[in-house]
């Protein structure tokens, strides 16, 4: 018999089962069978038991290994239909609600943060990408691997440049996220700004479905310089800024040349 270490308990069925008596009162065998695979002194208290399904049920104790805080040893037992003793199905370690467990597994391309890209780096895009369709307009049909080559060629021959470009899903996400970003109107700088970029000189407009929306900072002495941002945006740096007259700068006093020659000094 060997020892699993499962990642979470299994899921519980909708409908608790009934618990059978003589499996529910296996408490010493399911410790005896336990301490047959693991050392007496990772084994704790007995914290209960859980019925599984008809006549199966696990026995839980508390773990006490190190580097195990909040984890127990889960012993399930099982009685064959009119049989007077059990049989140790498995034993596992499984997790409690205070245990230390690793985080959810995320994929890297979901990790992937604007910026962790280095020199070299390949991001492929999918086929099936929601933000991104033919440049070739083909209509509502689903196409299959062949069509799809097909679209590329022509979308090459006609010199079209992309053969993909944004969907309208694709713009949506783009406006959602540069709205919500550093460059949209909740911003910090945005909200003590004296004025927006949409009447901004600086503020260079882009072609395409969200020209209404948003523009390009041109300005090299702001923070955005290069970068998208909202017409409801703004920044310290906007062309009309005036400052008012407490804080210009105090003009420099003209200078005083000293006419006295040394020997007007000595007769003094």
């Amino acid at each position: 018999m060997t020892v699993e270490i499962e990642d979470a308990p299994a899921a519980t069925a909708a409908k608790a089962p009934k618990p059978d008596g003589v499996a529910m009162a296996a408490g010493d065998t399911a410790r005896a069978a336990l301490l047959e695979e693991v050392d007496a002194a990772d084994v704790g208290d007995y914290a209960g038991a859980t019925a599984e399904g008809e006549r199966v049920v696990s026995h839980r104790f508390a773990c006490t290994r190190k580097g195990y805080v909040g984890w127990h040893w889960s012993v399930t037992v099982a009685r064959a239909s009119r049989q007077r003793n059990v049989t140790v199905d498995e034993i596992v370690l499984l997790p409690g609600e205070a245990a230390i467990v690793a985080p959810q597994w995320v994929p890297y391309r979901e990790r992937l943060q604007p910026g962790d890209m280095s020199p070299g780096d390949l991001l492929p895009v999918d086929d099936e990408d929601p933000r991104l369709v033919p440049t070739y307009s083909f209509g509502d049909d689903p196409l299959d691997a062949d069509a799809k080559a097909q679209i590329r060629e022509v979308a090459k021959d006609l010199g079209l440049g992309r053969v993909r470009t944004l969907s309208p899903e694709g713009f949506d996400l783009a406006a959602q996220r540069w709205a919500d970003g550093e460059a949209g109107p909740e911003a910090a700088i945005a909200q003590a700004a004296p004025d927006q970029c949409r009447s901004c000189g600086f503020m260079m407009r882009i072609a395409g479905p969200l020209a209404q929306s948003f523009g390009v900072c041109a300005n090299g002495d702001a923070n955005d310089d290069g970068r998208v941002v909202s017409f409801d945006h703004g920044c310290g740096a906007h062309s009309e800024v005036r400052l008012a007259k407490k804080h210009e700068p105090v003009p420099i006093p003209e200078h005083v040349f000293d006419t006295l020659s040394l020997d007007e000094i000595e007769s003094f």
